[in-house]
């Protein structure tokens, strides 16, 4: 009969992913800001928490059911939509901005979307403009 996984390990593991998910947003904010040209890879992640790459990646599997690359691609998609909110911001400053070629953001979004960068905006501005206009309340 196995032995039962210590509780400690438990808490290790769930402290591992929190530490990795909030280094990958002050990264991601880092890059936001300009403060970061480079976009980090799990490995360097890995050396921010003293941990080895493999062990990283093993505890977050185990403590989520998913890889650590899951995570990041999911908040990079979030910082992605959120500035393609902004009209501002052209695809190719957004993708520069992530630290993508414009071709290669294109695809990643695409991949994670469904559809592309443009299509998203261009969904999101039709979607504002058929919204109603909130009324005032008159009392």
């Amino acid at each position: 009969m196995p032995r039962p996984i210590p509780q400690k390990l438990f808490a290790r593991q769930h402290e591992i992913t929190a530490d990795f998910l909030r280094e990958v947003d002050r990264h991601l904010a880092d890059i936001v800001a300009g403060r970061a040209t480079e976009m980090f890879e799990i490995r360097d992640f890995a050396g921010i928490l003293c941990i080895h790459p493999t062990h990283l990646s093993n505890t977050i599997k185990g403590a989520t059911g998913h890889s650590p690359c899951y995570f990041f691609e999911a908040r990079i998609m979030d910082v992605a939509r959120q500035l393609l909110q902004d009209p501002k911001y052209s695809v190719a400053a957004i993708a520069a901005n992530l630290t993508y070629d414009p071709s290669n953001f294109t695809k990643f979004f695409k991949h994670f979307q469904g559809c592309t960068p443009k299509q998203y905006r261009e969904q999101v501005w039709a979607a504002r403009r058929e919204a109603p206009e909130s009324e005032g309340v008159t009392i």
